[in-house]
């Protein structure tokens, strides 16, 4: 029998990968400055953090989602 659907802890579990994923961009950038690298590798990173930041922007939303629907009690 499958489990109930859950979401009390929703928007923290995502604000928490959101915090998560803005310090692997932090990190990355910091080894690009401090780590000898190829132009590829930059490269690669940037594309990386190009692609967190748009995972940042979709948990914003999420979590803007998900607070909404605790305010309406998670009613569908």
């Amino acid at each position: 029998m499958a489990k109930p659907d859950n979401r009390a802890d929703n928007v923290e579990k995502l604000q928490q990968m959101k915090e998560n994923t803005q310090h692997n961009i932090e990190a990355a950038e910091e080894s690009m400055v401090n780590t000898d690298m190829t132009a590829e590798q930059k490269q690669q990173i940037k594309q990386k953090n190009a692609n967190r930041q748009e995972s940042i922007e979709a948990f914003e939303s999420e979590i803007q989602d998900e607070s909404q629907a605790r305010e309406n009690g998670y009613q569908q």
